[in-house]
């Protein structure tokens, strides 16, 4: 399993056939931008109505080049919506990633000079 998720790209375009209606031509492009997969289809649904053949042909087309969705792309759904929002906006992900890493670090000065630090060491002859 975990050699098909190292194979496969996050970041790339699939048809879901998970939660497909016909194809998962849909479900994967809601996928992949994160919004609501209803609004995507009723949104296609009304642009076919003055559009037809160019929707139709285009359907059609996605459907045979899109490959299918691995079954285990993601671990869970947190890393999920990661990805997605790393598709969405990837300068905003990694300055929130940067931010992130800033905190991480900052908490780890802080419990270095905790426990480097002379009252430390003093709480801990106490306890002892």
């Amino acid at each position: 399993m975990n050699k098909i998720r190292e194979n496969a790209s996050r970041n790339r375009l699939y048809r879901d056939k998970d939660r497909a209606i016909i194809a998962g031509v849909c479900a994967g492009l809601a996928d992949w931008t994160g919004v609501n997969r209803v609004g995507l289809r009723l949104v296609v649904v009304l642009l076919a109505l003055p559009f037809t053949f160019v929707m139709v042909v285009g359907y059609l087309v996605l459907w045979l080049l899109l490959p299918k969705r691995p079954r285990d792309l993601y671990r869970d759904e947190e890393e999920a919506e990661f990805w997605q929002e790393v598709r969405r906006s990837p300068r905003d992900s990694v300055s929130h990633l940067n931010r992130r890493f800033r905190d991480l670090d900052g908490r780890l000065q802080r419990m270095e000079a905790w426990i480097t630090s002379s009252e430390y060491r003093i709480d801990r002859e106490l306890r002892d």
